[in-house]
């Protein structure tokens, strides 16, 4: 009986998580999707290029080591089928190299809106494609480091092919640092750089406007310029994004950095849960990265309302009430036709005194 229950609750625990890690890979692929096609037609954004290079990234992921982990993940995982050696070294080479391009683009991202933010006339700064070809070129050493691990188990064993389990080997502390730990302190860097800027900003007293009237020296006007009694910190709205970028990342790469770190043992029990944990960050880039950024949600607004049928204007409420009424008996006489008409008739005009 009890192995019964046992092995009810193990099959109920794959089961919810089948089903999330469904949704995470269908919220990747159309957030990713649907941002990659706002951005591309949304002109004048002025980080659109590591936008559009976190979405590809975000998209490649959702299409290759998301599916794997869904169908090859190790029991008591989320999938049974089994890998051979070379399909098992390409895996772990697609996500060694994949998620450090992932986190190093956040951060090459947050270091340009820093600079975009803090330095907005400045030349000379680093262009764009440069940046991101160093992003890959790492990205692509730290997935070879994959190659030089142990072989993959034969058949009859678990293939281990993610790299928190017999992926990396002895590389692994150090995958984990330059995949994370590096990304995780530039990120950090950057934004609280700009949360520092903005409440620098917030706390600059405005100038004074040229031509002003001074105001009279009265105790009704010094009572109105006392500050309120509500307590207020300054930056508090500025510090919306830069904490919901920063704890996004802690939230879902810190736990899969933890596991690299920590023994091969006991990495591969919360391998399944520490993976789709990471794997959930390529789902909510769009969202975070996208949506908060207002010249983005005004082109998605744009374009739905051209995708979206346009409601003909006989279907309107105030048409529609119009014509449920009729039409009108006749035309309407406006106030200069009304004493034309009056004379016409041979009746006394409005505007007249009648004589008697």
């Amino acid at each position: 009986m009890a192995n019964t229950t046992s092995l009810t609750a193990t099959e109920l625990a794959g089961s919810v998580g089948l089903i999330l890690a469904v949704l995470v890979e269908v919220g990747a692929l159309l957030g990713n999707g649907a941002l990659l096609v706002v951005v591309l037609r949304t002109p004048g954004l002025q980080d659109a290029l590591y936008l559009v290079h976190l979405c590809i990234v975000d998209l490649l992921a959702a299409a290759s080591i998301m599916p794997l982990g869904l169908l090859a993940a190790p029991p008591p995982g989320l999938g049974r089928m089994r890998l051979g050696p070379a399909p098992c070294r390409a895996a772990r080479f697609l996500s060694a190299t994949l998620l450090p391009a992932c986190t190093l683009g956040v951060a090459a991202l947050g270091l340009a809106r820093y600079r975009l933010i803090a330095h907005p006339l400045r030349p000379g700064g680093r262009p764009a494609g440069l940046v991101l070809t160093a992003v890959w070129a790492a990205a692509v050493l730290l997935g070879a480091l994959s190659l030089l691990g142990p072989p993959p188990a034969p058949p009859p064993a678990p293939a281990r092919c993610s790299v928190l389990v017999g992926g990396l080997g002895p590389f692994r502390p150090l995958w984990a640092l330059l995949a994370f730990a590096l990304p995780a302190l530039l990120l950090l860097g950057a934004y609280g750089s700009i949360f520092f800027v903005a409440r620098r900003a917030a706390l600059r007293p405005p100038l004074p406007v040229r031509g002003a009237r001074l105001r009279s020296d009265s105790l009704d006007s010094r009572l109105s310029f006392l500050p309120t009694l509500r307590p207020r910190l300054p930056g508090g709205k500025a510090a919306l994004a830069p904490a919901l970028a920063v704890g996004q990342f802690a939230a879902c790469w810190l736990p899969y950095g933890c596991a690299c770190l920590a023994p091969a043992a006991r990495a591969a029990e919360a391998e399944a849960a520490v993976t789709w944990v990471a794997y959930s960050a390529f789902a909510a880039h769009p969202f975070l990265y996208g949506l908060l950024q207002r010249p983005v949600r005004l082109a998605l607004g744009r374009l739905t309302r051209r995708a979206l049928p346009q409601v003909p204007k006989a279907w309107h409420p105030r048409a529609l009430l119009q014509r449920l009424k009729g039409p009108p008996e006749g035309p309407a006489l406006g106030p200069s036709q009304a004493p034309q008409q009056a004379r016409e008739l041979g009746g006394p005009s409005p505007h007249l005194p009648e004589t008697t």
